[in-house]
């Protein structure tokens, strides 16, 4: 049984999301037990951007804990990239950072798993296509 960890998150443009926490969460457990895998923690950023990583507590904690060997996790469960972040340099950057550390990421309704060689390629082309949507929304926000 592998052990996994947990990253949910919302952010301020939730409303065009509809990815609740409630609902990501669900559906992340529902997956983790039908991969027999077993969820040592449950990492959450509420409230929070994508865009940049660091301003995500959990998350940072989340590669702090990955980097110190904590738990011998093996993946991180995301309902989402897009929840991962939404900047293609910060997802790459902090997916080589946990790979590095033996710990790869599965996004679940992507269908991505990063330990399977196509999984790091469309982890590059989701991620592009996040910062992408994160752009056009901050345009229409800002024009009203």
């Amino acid at each position: 049984m592998d052990n996994v960890y947990i990253y949910t998150r919302v952010s301020t443009e939730l409303q065009s999301d509809n990815f609740s926490l409630p609902a990501q969460r669900q559906t992340i457990k529902h997956y983790a037990t039908l991969m027999g895998y077993k969820i040592i923690r449950e990492y959450c950023d509420n409230g929070k951007s994508g865009k940049n990583a660091i301003n995500r507590p959990q998350f940072m904690q989340m590669m702090e804990d990955i980097e110190k060997g904590k738990d011998k996790i093996k993946y991180v469960l995301v309902f989402k990239l897009s929840r991962f972040g939404r900047n293609a340099a910060d997802t790459l950057n902090y997916l080589q950072f946990m790979q590095d550390y033996g710990v790869n990421l599965i996004s679940i309704t992507d269908s991505i798993n990063s330990s399977i060689a196509t999984g790091k390629v469309m982890i590059s082309v989701l991620s592009a296509m996040a910062e992408l949507e994160r752009e056009n929304i901050l345009e229409q926000t800002m024009a009203g």
